[in-house]
């Protein structure tokens, strides 16, 4: 037996064997981490989105593009690199170019023949960005787990106080918003349904708004509940009214009724009890 041969050829097997194995698990490996996951934040009224993500390859750059709603214009292009672990970034400025109102689609791709590719939306009007907190992702891995998209769920709009005092002219309205990138627009309405005032207010960056609205005049002859309503979109969460009584083009508040009311039963209450004690009001001699 030629044990040298014996033992060439053994090394020749183990070599086969052992390129065999490095391929499966390479092979293995690339099949069971795969994707690309997208972020895409932004504060409410601010004018920058901030974009993070991760991807499984880390040898090509990740390029953006962002779209108009309508999909005709390209506001914005970007390019970035991934680092050791696969993370990467952007951020992007809203702009002169960023005129339509809606939902602006980002792109993410990898690769020049789309390795990967993710789209998030994040809304913009006004020329400022809604509050966005969303995430897509692609990855199929027993390691890597898809992020679960957030949903930013609308709070609308409400008036807090529409109020003045006894007598007065003015009426201050104050409220609360989650949109503060559009104005408000303030109507009031006549007890007969006539649009008698006409106003419109923009939000703190808060969310709080206040507005102070005249009475008086021709349009304002009719006694009764006047109703004071805020919209800023079409969606009945942003839609919010109050109503205010208007007496000789006055404010009524509305603690002027419970006060009738109290000095109404304070009245029957004294009859009442000079009746029973059989007072009179008249001296006797």
């Amino acid at each position: 037996m030629n044990f040298k041969r014996s033992t060439t050829s053994m090394a020749i097997a183990l070599l086969a064997v052992s390129l065999i194995s490095v391929t499966s698990i390479q092979q293995d490996a690339f099949a069971q981490t795969q994707g690309m996951t997208l972020t895409a934040m932004a504060d409410s009224g601010s004018k920058t989105i901030t974009v993070t993500g991760k991807t499984v390859s880390t040898l090509t750059d990740v390029s953006f593009t962002v779209k108009s709603p309508s999909g005709n214009n390209v506001v914005a292009v970007g390019q970035t690199t991934p680092d050791a672990e696969g993370m990467f970034g952007a951020e992007f400025k809203i702009g002169p170019t960023w005129t339509e109102d809606g939902f602006y689609e980002i792109k993410a791709q990898q690769g020049n023949a789309a390795l990967y590719t993710m789209e998030v939306l994040v809304e913009v009007n006004g020329g400022m960005a809604e509050k966005t907190s969303v995430t897509e992702s692609s990855f199929s891995s027993d390691v890597f787990e898809p992020i679960e998209p957030i949903v930013t769920i609308d709070a609308g709009i409400e008036i807090s106080t529409a109020e003045t005092e006894m007598g007065s002219d003015t009426i201050v309205v104050t409220g609360n918003t989650d949109r503060v990138s559009a104005d408000i627009t303030l109507t009031v309405t006549a007890p007969n349904g006539n649009v008698v005032s006409v106003d419109q207010v923009s939000p703190m960056l808060d969310g709080e708004f206040t507005a102070t609205i005249t009475t008086g005049g021709p349009l304002w002859t009719q006694d009764g509940f006047y109703t004071v309503t805020a919209q800023q979109f079409s969606d009945p969460k942003y839609t919010a009214s109050a109503e205010v009584d208007i007496q000789d083009g006055v404010v009524v508040p509305e603690f002027g009724t419970i006060a009738a009311m109290i000095l109404a039963v304070a009245i029957i209450s004294i009859i009442a009890v000079s009746a029973k004690s059989r007072l009179s009001i008249i001296p006797r001699y």
